[in-house]
């Protein structure tokens, strides 16, 4: 079972709770989830830093996933997902979903990434993100990726941002945290 620790600043408290209820909940649906993730919900600024300074580029995304710690076998046993909490309200008034709804379709993509799942091409796109709808439905909340105008473009892809790094961003990701 994964253990989920949250952090978050006083202006975005009021999304915690709602994550503290679900995402155990789905984080029970993962297959091969690492024991332990952070989960720090954070504004544009913090998160825009964030983007810029491990991708190179400019301005806030949705999600931001890092691999901690890893098992012998390579595979992630500790991770932190960074939440940008308004960027989860617009993408919510443009798609016509919840915002906080928003927030757990992301961390639950970070947790996936967590777990190995990619999205770098259309088929792993469509396999990851069926996969998020699937957990969210099974634990009562419905599917969010697909809702709000879910139809796909011609590569396959839906007009999405988001920003996960794998291990290779691990020395200054923790050096970034000490």
């Amino acid at each position: 079972m994964t253990a989920f620790g949250f952090s978050a600043v006083a202006a975005h408290r009021s999304c915690l709770a709602y994550l503290e209820r679900w995402l155990p909940q789905a984080g029970q649906l993962i297959p091969a989830a690492p024991p332990s993730i952070s989960i720090a919900l954070v504004g544009d600024r913090r998160m825009a830093a964030l983007h810029e300074k491990f991708s190179g580029v400019p301005g806030p995304t949705d999600v931001l996933t890092f691999e901690l710690e890893h098992d012998a076998q390579g595979s992630a046993t500790g991770g932190e997902i960074v939440l940008c909490v308004p960027f989860a309200r617009r993408e919510a008034k443009r798609r016509g979903t919840k915002p906080e709804n928003e927030l757990l379709l992301y961390a639950l993509h970070g947790a996936l990434h967590l777990s190995g799942y990619d999205d770098r091409d259309p088929v792993a796109h469509a396999r990851m993100h069926d996969e998020e709808d699937r957990i969210l439905q099974e634990i009562g909340i419905g599917p969010v990726f697909q809702q709000g105008g879910g139809a796909r473009t011609q590569a396959g892809l839906r007009p999405r941002l988001h920003t996960c790094w794998d291990a290779w961003l691990l020395p200054r990701m923790v050096a970034h945290f000490r």
